[in-house]
């Protein structure tokens, strides 16, 4: 009973002084970073995030146009591009897509991770991709069924939103008159 009544007045002079006062102490031992392990995470920095269509020439260069409004052709391409600053090889982006209604078809060209929620309108990707001079970007293609009206999309790098872009899909004239829309 001494004994511990002795390492019991210890243990509280030495908690009351300060000498044992690390957290450590009661800590029960989970490793967390350190500070300067923290610091040398990079930060990502976004230097330019645009929208736009994409389009290839007859020479088969690559053109992209900002714009927020695309138009609904069949095989027309739209998208995204983020320069990232400080960032070499490879990034693992996530996007997130969501449409006024659903489309009649959903398809990805090369099989990344990909969701689709349940009402349709609204499909997530996970890609990992070369990001040549910390450039990252997707691109996707009308097809038959897609619908005209407003649209979002975000990306997200390491759970950090670096992309928000809203846009708009609009219906040619041709197919403006075919639904039978009237000005009143």
């Amino acid at each position: 009973m001494r004994i511990w009544a002795a390492t019991f007045v210890l243990t509280s002079s030495l908690l009351i002084s300060g000498i044992v006062d690390h957290p450590s102490v009661f800590a029960n031992n989970t490793k967390t970073p350190s500070q300067s392990q923290l610091n040398k995470i990079p930060q990502i920095e976004v230097s330019k995030a645009e929208f736009g269509v994409a389009k290839i020439d007859s020479q088969g260069t690559f053109h992209f146009t900002p714009t927020t409004k695309v138009v609904l052709e069949e095989g027309s391409r739209y998208g995204w591009r983020i320069q990232l600053q400080n960032v070499q090889g490879e990034v693992t982006w996530r996007e997130v897509i969501r449409l006024p209604k659903p489309p009649e078809t959903w398809a990805t060209d090369n099989g990344e991770n990909f969701k689709l929620s349940p009402d349709g309108t609204e499909a997530i990707s996970h890609r990992t991709q070369l990001a040549k001079n910390g450039v990252i970007e997707n691109f996707w293609t009308i097809a038959p069924g897609d619908p005209p009206g407003k649209h979002t999309i975000h990306v997200y790098v390491d759970n950090r939103l670096v992309g928000n872009f809203e846009f708009e899909i609009l219906p040619t004239v041709k197919q403006e008159v075919g639904r039978g829309r009237k000005n009143r």
